[in-house]
């Protein structure tokens, strides 16, 4: 299965971290590959240090030309490739029953990594291995090799109201 959660709503990662932990009462290991985060402790990655069989991969150097972004956008695409390789690797491992690559749909709709690449990763990978992509802006291709496809849709959120991200809430 290939889980796909976009749109400009809030709940995209947090879905794919409800999966992870879902699969993991059920002994599954999992591999989370975060490509755009790395720069900041999240919550995500202090609770995985509990769950034993939940790898989480800040692969990132932090968000793309927003927020407190200080790096070049050479060293985002190297961080980008790499993670590619990470995942490569993590299929190969035979270890994962569900590889989550976070915020891969923003690091190809800002062409960070081509479309093409992940395409090939998730059509080659072995039966067996199930798959969660988040982030804004899903490319086409990856909606269609989806088997599930959930668009989170803002209605209200309080970074509109100058209130900023809640430590626990929202990483």
């Amino acid at each position: 299965m290939i889980h796909c959660y976009t749109g400009n709503g809030k709940g995209k990662t947090t879905a794919s971290l409800g999966v992870a932990f879902r699969a993991a009462g059920y002994n599954w290991n999992t591999c989370i590959i975060q490509f755009m985060k790395g720069t900041w402790t999240t919550g995500e990655v202090e609770a995985a240090k509990n769950f034993p069989n939940i790898d989480i991969i800040p692969a990132g150097k932090g968000f793309y030309k927003i927020l407190d972004d200080q790096v070049s956008e050479e060293e985002h695409q190297k961080a980008a490739q790499e993670a590619v390789i990470t995942i490569q690797e993590r299929i190969q491992s035979g270890k994962y029953s569900l590889i989550v690559l976070d915020e891969v749909n923003v690091a190809v709709s800002l062409k960070l990594i081509p479309t093409d690449v992940i395409l090939e990763i998730l059509k080659n990978a072995p039966t067996g291995i199930h798959f969660a992509l988040t982030g804004r802006n899903a490319p086409t291709e990856f909606i269609e090799i989806s088997d599930l496809v959930t668009e989170m849709t803002e209605i209200k959120h309080p970074f509109n109201e100058g209130q900023t991200a809640q430590k626990g809430l929202d990483f």
